[in-house]
Parts: C-alpha cells; sequence; structure tokens
C-alpha cells in the first residue's frame, strides 16, 4: 500500500498583526508567507501518512524515534524584515487521535486552533499546544 495523502489545518486564533507568518520547511525555508491581520490566520499542511501512521513529507520535522511536528515561522524566520521577532511555533502531529486520522485518511481535513499570543501579547513561540485538541474541519 502506498502513503496517504492527508491535510492537516493550522488556525492561528489570535496572531500578531502586521507580522509575517509562515510553514517552515525541512530546509529552514518559509513557505506560503503572508502578513496577518485582525483575524485568524491558516495553514493548510499537506502531509504523508504512511501504512504504520508514520507522519511524512516536506513539513514534517522528527525529534527521537516517535515526536512528529510542523513548524510555522514567525517575522523574520518568516521571510519578513522584522528585526523584533524572529520565532517558530512547534506543533505537534505525533500525538493526534487514531480515530481521527482515520477520518484524515477518508479525505477529511484535521484541524488544530492555535494560541497566536503568550501572556506577554509577544507572538507564541516554542512548543504550542492546541487550545481544544484536533478536530474533523
Amino acid at each position: 500500500m502506498a502513503d496517504t495523502p492527508i491535510t492537516l489545518r493550522l488556525t492561528i486564533a489570535d496572531p500578531v498583526a502586521g507580522l509575517h507568518y509562515s510553514l517552515q520547511d525541512k530546509k529552514n525555508a518559509p513557505v506560503d508567507a503572508v502578513i496577518a491581520g485582525e483575524g485568524p490566520l491558516s495553514f493548510d499542511v499537506p502531509i504523508r501518512l504512511s501504512d504504520d501512521g508514520r507522519m511524512l513529507g516536506l513539513f514534517v520535522r522528527t525529534e527521537g524515534p516517535t515526536r512528529r511536528f510542523v513548524y510555522i515561522a514567525i517575522g523574520g524566520q518568516a521571510g519578513g524584515d522584522d528585526r523584533v521577532f524572529s520565532r517558530r511555533a512547534k506543533i505537534d502531529v505525533h500525538d493526534i487521535p487514531a480515530d481521527l486520522l482515520a477520518l484524515a485518511r477518508q479525505g477529511q481535513v484535521l484541524e488544530a486552533v492555535l494560541p497566536g499570543r503568550g501572556k506577554d501579547g509577544t507572538p507564541a513561540c516554542a512548543t504550542v499546544r492546541p487550545i481544544a485538541g484536533w478536530r474533523q474541519v
């Protein structure tokens, strides 16, 4: 059997307006950069799901034998000229529940809504957890 293409949607609920945001590929290059406005911001991430449940693809990073994650680049990391913020948000994808992955294999998009700001109001970075877990769109 071949890998199954699936789509994960990462939605930043409250990005910092005026900053660049993008996906970041395995070579640390920004992909699909946009400038945030006042509303939520979404990125659709194409992933390949192997028969044994491993996530693969241009945007999937690995850490250890099981951790898989995707980076959202912010400010300078996303190709912007912002010198104050140059950050990445790390979003874990290895812990998406099996029942949702089964739906993704059938063509359903899975979404995680993420906080866009830390407690200090600056862009959320490091490991960023979904506000309410993953869900089917």
